[in-house]
């Protein structure tokens, strides 16, 4: 029986989210995708002080003999360690809860109050509501309705 994109993804995390935590890393997503004709298991790990490219690094050499050895996926894949950047998605309960007070953008499947998309500060989550608040006061969207939520980061704010 073939294994789903999500059944894949989170038997990956369930494998590596010890060696992340051994190299002091935060795993923050896994994803298997395909993307054209290729497919794709991007790990996406975070620190406190942001990544670098040895962290990367690090985690790549650290889990590929993990995923060789155990073989959870059955076709050919290229494996990539990335940083989740300045602006990430957030899709689980623990990215919601590690960006409250940061500024985001929520974008819905259909307008509300005439619009697709609100930029606010990012309350925490209740009644499974994302919630946010902006110059009007907290706004609270329902997950259903919400197809995307995304960190905004102030480029004008940083200096050369």
């Amino acid at each position: 029986m073939k294994k789903s994109t999500k059944n894949i993804a989170s038997t990956v995390r369930e494998l590596i989210a010890p060696t992340a935590e051994s190299l002091g890393l935060i795993l923050w997503d896994v994803e298997y995708v395909k993307e054209g004709t290729e497919w794709y298991l991007r790990v996406t790990i975070d620190t406190e002080e942001g990544v670098t490219i040895e962290d990367c690094e690090k985690m790549h050499r650290a889990i590929d003999p993990l995923l060789d050895e155990a073989d959870p996926i059955e076709n050919s894949y290229h494996l990539e360690v990335c940083s989740p950047g300045l602006e990430r998605e957030l899709k689980t309960d623990f990215h919601f809860a590690a960006c409250v007070g940061e500024p985001v953008e929520v974008r819905l499947f259909a307008p509300m109050d005439g619009s697709k998309s609100f930029c606010g500060i990012l309350a925490p989550i209740e009644d499974d509501c994302i919630r946010i608040e902006d110059e009007d006061g907290i706004r609270a969207f329902p997950r259903a309705a919400v197809a995307r939520v995304q960190t905004l980061f102030d480029f004008d704010g940083v200096e050369d």
